[in-house]
């Protein structure tokens, strides 16, 4: 064999080598949703740069970041300027701009309907969390073949003992409404199947809560432990009215548990009107105790007009989640160009 045929077959077999490394390389989109992440974005990027020029797992799987999806979501500081600035200095960088503020998880859907990646991985501006978790959090989405996994922290989140508090308080209410233990364990850093993120992007309706929709389409669901760090100095962009909202929209989400509390409610109503009728005619015809009138009927009446008034309003929460999908509100629109905060 002549020394030139040698070249060439060397040449075509580490070409043949390197296309089939290449196509054992998962593809990884990264979502950030962008409300204040003017000073935090750039120092979250550079710790992502790395992973876009191919990486290994622990256990050994080939991946790399093929693209950084910043959704902005119309904040109140420069994040604008940043992505543009960002997307000049990386090409792994796409910019989605939205219209006006949808909140973080039609931003976070936003993101994922223009994903391209095998995998789909949403996780914090805040720096809370680490890059580098990516791939032990595929590692476990692999080794127990499951499609959803989630980052489950080892450590408290560093907001305070109050709002930790309430968070825990939440996702144990949304978990026995919902009726599965794993919902009570979700977490803004995600690991997603590609196609499943898409899907549920493209066909998931105003007012639904992110996590629950992908409790809807997921079969396989798990947890990876992370370590949390203290986020950047920067506000949150959540205050504990948003918080409340962002709880409530949880609760309309998981189906019609919340209604069958309701007819619950009216049941108990119903038994303690039967009991406090009983006593009231024990005590007329059998006992020599008087029976206050005015102080039972004041109760009786408090009683059923707060279980009526509280049972209309969340059947009325109801109807306004539904009005808005049958009137076509959009989870979100995507705009050609940001939108930018006011000048003070």
């Amino acid at each position: 064999m002549s020394c030139l045929s040698i070249i060439i077959w060397v040449f075509h077999a580490n070409n043949g080598s390197n296309t089939m490394n290449n196509s054992i390389n998962l593809r990884i989109s990264i979502v950030i949703p962008v409300f204040l992440g003017e000073k935090t974005l750039p120092f979250l990027i550079n710790e992502i740069l790395p992973l876009t020029l191919g990486f290994s797992t622990p256990n050994g799987t080939h991946c790399i970041v093929c693209e950084v999806l910043l959704v902005h979501d119309c904040g109140p500081d420069r994040s604008d300027v940043v992505l543009e600035e960002l997307k000049k200095q990386y090409s792994f960088v796409r910019p989605v701009w939205l219209s006006r503020n949808y909140g973080q998880h039609a931003a976070t859907m936003a993101g994922m309907a223009s994903a391209t990646g095998d995998w789909v991985v949403t996780i914090d501006e805040d720096c809370q969390h680490r890059p580098e978790d990516i791939g032990c959090m595929l590692d476990c989405a692999i080794t127990e073949s499951l499609q959803l996994v989630y980052a489950q922290p080892k450590n408290s989140a560093p907001h305070g003992w109050l709002r930790n508090t309430l968070s825990r308080s939440a996702k144990t209410i949304s978990k026995n409404l919902l009726g599965n233990s794993e919902i009570g364990k979700f977490n803004s850093f995600r690991l997603i199947d590609g196609e499943i993120a898409r899907t549920l992007a493209a066909y998931c309706g105003n007012g639904v809560y992110l996590d629950v929709g992908l409790f809807w389409i997921t079969g396989s669901i798990g947890h990876c432990p992370v370590q949390l760090r203290d986020e950047m100095s920067r506000p949150s962009g959540y205050s504990y009215v948003k918080l409340f909202n962002h709880f409530w929209n949880l609760v309309l989400t998981t189906g019609t548990r919340p209604l069958r509390l309701i007819t619950m409610l009216g049941f108990c109503s119903l038994l303690f009107a039967i009991f406090f009728s009983g006593y009231a005619l024990y005590g007329k015809f059998f006992s020599n105790s008087p029976v206050q009138g005015w102080a039972s009927l004041l109760i009786i009446v408090s009683f059923f007009s707060g279980a009526t008034l509280t049972s209309l309003g969340v059947i009325a929460e109801y109807l306004a989640v539904t009005l808005g999908i049958v009137m076509g509100k959009p989870l979100y629109v995507v705009s050609s160009k940001p939108t930018r905060p006011g000048i003070n």
